[in-house]
């Protein structure tokens, strides 16, 4: 409907190899030509979250050692992390590093105390919880984009979302 913030939860397996996706997109209400201010901010606190998750990827450092720190620097910096993000490969989620599970952001026993390394695939999978004004309410950032990690850093194999997708307002009787 017109004013509905949409989120999609997706894989796709080819070559015996999966990937996780997860993305957002905005229906414009009659008269508008984008999404409203507040839902790009909320969205751009999402996009800060994998940036801060990602920047503290380091070879050696363990999975809980990544998730604690991730955490503290969301925090402080005003943003109510969920960090959830594990290694992919065969079975999507694949033997290796687990950044935090969605009831886990403690640290997670066993597969959190894993070294990370270098040449490694992740899904970069966590939310931002956002307060509406508008809204009355408390909304999830929810974002999956599958990444990978080498001597040189991180980065995303096909990009990540930025922005909201904007889904324009369907025309009445198909006209």
């Amino acid at each position: 409907m017109p004013g509905d913030l949409l989120h999609v939860d997706f894989g796709i397996t080819y070559l015996r190899l999966n990937t996780d996706t997860q993305q957002h997109a905005y229906i414009l209400k009659p008269g508008e030509t984008d999404a409203p201010e507040y839902l790009k901010n909320a969205f751009k606190r999402g996009n800060k979250l994998q940036d801060i998750l990602t920047g503290n990827f380091k070879e050696g450092k363990t999975g809980n050692q990544i998730l604690a720190d991730s955490r503290k620097q969301a925090i402080d910096g005003g943003i109510t992390p969920s960090i959830y993000t594990h290694p992919i490969g065969f079975h999507g989620h694949a033997a290796g590093t687990t950044i935090g599970m969605w009831d886990m952001q403690e640290g997670v026993p066993f597969t959190g105390d894993y070294p990370m390394h270098f040449n490694t695939a992740y899904s970069i999978e966590l939310n931002a919880s956002v307060y509406v004004i508008e809204w009355k309410k408390e909304i999830r950032i929810q974002l999956e984009e599958d990444g990978y990690f080498d001597e040189t850093g991180f980065r995303y194999i096909d990009g990540r979302q930025t922005e909201l997708m904007v889904i324009p307002k369907g025309i009445a009787n198909g006209k």
